[in-house]
């Protein structure tokens, strides 16, 4: 191990890495601290993801690893076998290496785990942005459960190893690295599933713009990219190299012909984990670019979640349904808003600003026609149900900050194609149409300004003002008989008073609703809502603080992935080019020559990967920002610069190892 240090260092540096960040989450997870705070779900979940990533990504790459040192140690190990050691001798050797890596890995991985819980319990907390009652002592449970792993890591790689001992010959271990290599194959049919998947994946993401179609179609492209960069790296370099050194006035010229015969033989052997490379790099930077822009925009999805410091949503029918009874009274917003209003300042409250405003959402069935039908179920519209909303440009205007203006029967639209939308209010299950609307859109919107993320592909419709939306709701309500949409009455109050004054005005307020007296003079509803901005706010931080935690951590372990492989990829490279470069030199070329032709195609092949995931990140933008608006998040310029910025910096640590592990490259091939 000691000899053998330029392989086994970064090896015990990996597993003590991975054991203290499994470590780290695991104790997490564990900690009673976390069942105590706020918005506790989404951090609870977010750490037992990152436990469970980290494990996977742990046992893929410690594997990856282990097989790059016996496949190194095959002459050494064929050479004791030569010299009179039995494979029971190697096998014992073996168990003693394995024994004093889990002894320096696990166990300095342990340490550093403990060492480093206290600090990720201090940066989640600065995340969350409030107190969290986490504790920094040992966690005999982590500890347990992180040793167990490892130590199960450990036993499945030796078992590998000893496997591949004994069913070799001294002769193929001592001569394991001196097999000749045949001539690459062009798989065109290969090449070709490549560029498809890969064209098919990128086209969804670009063509996407419904929100809930890209949640289901995400894992799709991210599938079809996944398979056509894999593709096109083994199948596609080669045959692209081919094509080169056909090309006789190319190819045979000083650089062109070391450049793409070198390459070609080097592709052969390293696109899977050159493809493994972009993956990850895709990875770690769609997780920093997407976590960071939901973190930074935590304050636009509160408020656009909650527009007030108090607010109230009154679910209602504005006639009275079969199960109403006798008392049934139309509902009275303004005394609603009054006894709301009137209840804050009898707390000593000041109300500064309110606003109102009147919607509803009804279910329909997008038809082949281009039209909606209110019997979304029907044959024509099965699997396109749509979930359609009618807001006020009053509500638009001020979600928006727009200066909308509407005249009598026109609408604007989000999520409709075509110059108008037309309505069938047909009665469903039976088919008769009675009424239809055929509204003009007289402008399209890019956004949805409904903050109501739903799984059903969104329509908004925004109408001149509430007489419409009643207008369009009693429509709906002669296709639907009984089963109708409820009107939705919202009111955003603006309090003048510091957070626990608020706290404390909601346990009073809790109170006050037992008494069912509590309402009389608004008239009947079917539910009411009411909200704090302060509880909405702890929601979104944990979410969005969990999420940012869990893809630094994650890009850690992707980073250090990444880098590892490149490492070893170096060092292997180093070894094979080491007889090359000495060919070189003894058939004429200058060292000159040489050591450029070799620097130009280190370049080539290791920047390559963050190029290609550089391109990713770019088509991949637009199904991050549809993504990001189920969360709330409408900030198209956040998102942008997260993602650049994310990119930039990642080139900067991608080239720092680069620099890093092109040193040790040199000195192999130099020596």
């Amino acid at each position: 191990m000691k000899q053998n240090r330029r392989f086994f260092l970064p090896y015990l540096l990996a597993l003590a890495g991975l054991t203290a960040a499994f470590y780290v989450m695991s104790a997490l997870c564990a900690d009673p601290g976390v069942l105590e705070m706020r918005g506790f779900t989404y951090v609870m979940v977010m750490m037992q993801i990152g436990m469970f990533v980290a494990g996977v990504l742990s046992a893929v790459l410690l594997l990856y690893i282990n097989s790059f040192l016996m496949k190194q140690r095959k002459k050494e190990l064929g050479l004791y076998n030569i010299l009179g050691m039995g494979k029971g001798n190697i096998a014992l050797i073996q168990c003693w290496e394995s024994l004093y890596t889990a002894i320096l890995g696990i166990g300095g991985g342990l340490v550093l785990g403990v060492a480093f819980h206290k600090l990720a319990a201090i940066v989640l907390v600065r995340l969350l942005q409030f107190p969290t009652p986490f504790h920094s002592s040992l966690s005999p449970v982590a500890m347990t459960r992180t040793a167990s792993f490892f130590g199960l890591l450990l036993l499945l790689a030796l078992g590998l190893n000893l496997l591949r001992v004994r069913v070799s010959n001294p002769i193929e271990l001592l001569h394991g690295g001196s097999v000749g290599e045949k001539d690459p194959r062009t798989r065109w049919l290969l090449a070709v599933i490549g560029a498809a998947c890969l064209g098919a994946g990128y086209f969804i993401a670009v063509t996407v713009k419904d929100p809930a179609l890209a949640m289901l179609l995400y894992f799709l492209a991210v599938l079809l990219v996944i398979i056509g960069t894999y593709c096109l790296f083994t199948a596609g370099s080669i045959a692209l190299l081919k094509l080169l050194r056909k090309n006789k006035d190319f190819y045979y010229q000083t650089g062109h012909f070391i450049g793409v015969s070198g390459m070609l033989y080097r592709m052969k052997r390293n696109a899977v984990g050159l493809a493994n490379i972009c993956i990850l790099c895709t990875m770690v930077m769609v997780m920093l670019s997407g976590t960071l822009s939901l973190y930074l925009g935590t304050e636009d999805i509160v408020r656009a979640q909650y527009p007030g410091d108090v607010n109230v949503a009154v679910r209602y029918f504005p006639r009275p349904t079969a199960d109403s009874g006798e008392d049934w009274t139309l509902f009275d917003p303004e005394a609603m808003l009054s006894l709301q209003t009137g209840f804050i300042e009898s707390q000593g409250l000041a109300v500064t600003n309110v606003d109102t405003y009147t919607r509803f959402t009804f279910g329909a069935g997008l038809l082949k026609d281009g039209t909606y039908s209110t019997d979304r179920f029907a044959q024509d519209a099965a699997g396109a149900v749509v979930s359609i909303t009618c807001i006020t440009q009053e509500q638009y205007n001020k979600t928006a900050g727009d200066s909308l203006s509407l005249e009598e029967g026109e609408i604007a639209a989000y999520g409709v194609e075509g110059g108008e939308i037309t309505i069938r209010w047909v009665i469903p299950g039976e088919g008769r149409e009675v009424d239809r609307s055929t509204l003009p859109i007289v402008r399209k919107l890019r956004r949805n300004p409904t903050q109501d993320p739903q799984i059903a592909q969104m329509v908004t419709i925004v109408v001149r003002d509430e007489a419409a939306v009643t207008a369009l709701w009693e429509k709906q309500a002669a296709a639907y008989v009984d089963d109708w949409s409820a009107l939705h009455w919202c009111a955003a109050i603006d309090v003048d008073g510091s957070e626990e004054a608020l706290y404390q005005m909601q346990s009073r307020y809790m109170e006050a609703i037992e008494d069912s007296s509590f309402y009389n003079g608004t008239g009947s509803w079917h539910a009411c809502a009411w909200n704090l901005r302060s509880d909405g706010a702890a929601e979104s931080r944990a979410m969005a603080g969990g999420f940012l935690f869990l893809g630094v951590f994650l890009g850690f372990i992707f980073l250090m992935a990444t880098v590892l492989i490149i490492y070893y990829k170096q060092i292997s490279e180093g070894y094979e080019d080491k007889a090359r470069f000495e060919i070189m030199q003894k058939v004429g070329l200058s060292r000159g020559e040489v050591k450029r032709a070799i620097h130009s195609q280190i370049l080539m092949v290791f920047f390559l990967p963050i190029v290609v995931a550089s391109i990713h990140i770019v088509f991949d933008f637009n199904m991050v920002e549809k993504l990001l608006t189920l969360l709330f998040l409408n900030n198209t310029a956040l998102t942008a610069l997260c993602t650049l910025g994310t990119v930039l910096v990642f080139f900067l640590v991608y080239g720092a190892v680069y620099l890093l592990t092109a040193r040790t490259y040199y000195k192999i091939v130099e020596r």
